[in-house]
């Protein structure tokens, strides 16, 4: 019985095989008419449509021994950056900057801010360069569709998109290494960033510039290895770039929105003065050390990095209501010149 169901199988496989293949003509997808060329313009909106608007004023910015990206904010070759991106060129080092048809152009920098991990440099003897357009961070919402441009890993004028994830994230920007000095209010996005992403554009679905990528959550980087996108990126906020940016270009240095205190964790949330700076705003507004701040405007303060990016967030001179131990202050922020080493 085995041997004649075996036989009984093989029969059967061998007429199914006859009947299909005499049962009609035979269609070949490689012999089809290939389809008409796309003509129209990319749609209203889309991501091909700011992609093609953004990528003639992204550029790769290099160093020695690396690479990051960069936003031509001037058409005389200036381009806005990260910090950490030039850094290392800073005692002298080389830095060039390549456009996306593939000219490169000698670089110098026109100042750098590490606390807001942001420079500017200018690329030497270029002119009529397509400038960025600047949006607005101050609307975004989460949820909303960004573009991010750069080149990762080295792969210059890559897009990939996603959304925005979160807003007013505090960030060290040295990762958890990082001290206070460079907390980050940054949007959260979900958009693809890579190691060489890093000051490149986040952009809205009108191609206006809404944020600067500066870091990556890479929970499996090692001392050894650079670690790879989990979709979860951040950007500085346009509209703190586009102030200090503006103060880099004209003078070559920033000044930082300052509170005018040190402060920690507390022990219930919120943050806690550890020190009040003498003559400084929280010290003109009545604070001491011990208080506790749990609210910045209508922002609520769960930590003293909280803090830091809160105020980070606004202009020098800007005045802020705070919620001090269950009592409401008024405070107008104060600013210092920031120290580069």
């Amino acid at each position: 019985m085995l041997a004649v169901g075996g036989v009984a199988g093989g029969v059967g496989g061998y007429l199914g095989y006859q009947a299909a293949d005499t049962s009609g003509p035979v269609t070949n997808a490689l012999n089809a008419p290939l389809p008409a060329q796309q003509t129209g313009n990319a749609p209203e909106g889309s991501t091909e449509q700011v992609a093609q608007k953004v990528l003639p004023t992204v550029v790769q910015v290099q160093v020695g021994g690396g690479a990051g990206s960069g936003i031509v904010i001037g058409s005389d070759g200036l381009v806005l950056t990260n910090n950490h991106v030039v850094e290392s060129a800073a005692g002298g080092g080389p830095l060039k900057v390549q456009f996306q048809d593939g000219k490169s152009a000698d670089a110098k920098i026109v100042g750098r801010d590490p606390s807001s991990d942001l420079a500017v440099v200018k690329a030497s003897g270029v002119s009529g360069l397509a400038t960025a357009e600047i949006g607005n961070s101050g609307d975004l919402r989460i949820g909303q569709q960004v573009v991010a441009v750069g080149s990762p890993f080295d792969l210059n004028g890559t897009v990939t998109s996603g959304i925005v994830s979160s807003l007013n994230r505090p960030v060290r920007a040295g990762g958890e290494n990082g001290n206070q000095a460079t907390v980050l209010n940054a949007i959260q996005t979900d958009a693809a960033i890579n190691p060489g992403n890093s000051g490149g554009p986040l952009v809205n679905m009108r191609g206006q510039v809404v944020g600067v990528n500066s870091a990556i959550y890479s929970p499996n980087r090692t001392q050894s290895s650079q670690g790879g996108s989990v979709g979860i990126g951040f950007a500085i906020p346009i509209d703190q770039a586009r102030r200090t940016a503006k103060e880099l270009s004209e003078t070559g240095k920033a000044t930082q929105t300052v509170l005018g205190v040190q402060v920690l964790d507390g022990a219930n949330g919120g943050a806690q003065v550890r020190e009040v700076t003498a003559g400084g705003a929280a010290e003109q507004a009545g604070l001491k050390a011990g208080d506790v701040i749990t609210k910045f405007g209508d922002r609520t303060i769960d930590s003293s990095d909280a803090l830091v990016a809160a105020v980070r967030s606004r202009a020098p001179g800007e005045k802020v209501q705070l919620t001090v131990d269950g009592r409401t202050v008024d405070v107008t922020l104060g600013s210092q010149p920031v120290e580069v080493k």
